[in-house]
């Protein structure tokens, strides 16, 4: 095993678990490392990663000057398996 394999590397399907994580600076230093090692060797993971990091941005970017509407922004996030965050009407 060379110096740069390792056990550990993570699958598309372990990072999509934790690009949400990853996205808001949440995961440890070595997750981190992991996770960008796999991205900057995974063109398909890296899509995913940068078109997440845009949406995000664009999202922040905009707030202020528009508001989403609650269907559409439920929707946004029910896409994005963001559930947590949808706020729930009583």
């Amino acid at each position: 095993m060379t110096r740069h394999e390792h056990h550990h590397d993570l699958s598309c399907q372990q990072l999509l678990a934790s690009i949400g994580d990853f996205v808001e600076g949440d995961l440890s230093p070595e997750l981190c490392q992991e996770f960008e090692r796999h991205i900057a060797s995974c063109e398909n993971c890296r899509v995913v990663v940068d078109t997440l990091n845009k949406t995000v941005y664009l999202y922040h970017a905009t707030a202020q000057e528009a508001e989403v509407p609650s269907a559409v922004r439920g929707r946004l996030f029910e896409t994005l398996h963001l559930d947590d965050f949808i706020q729930k009407k009583s």
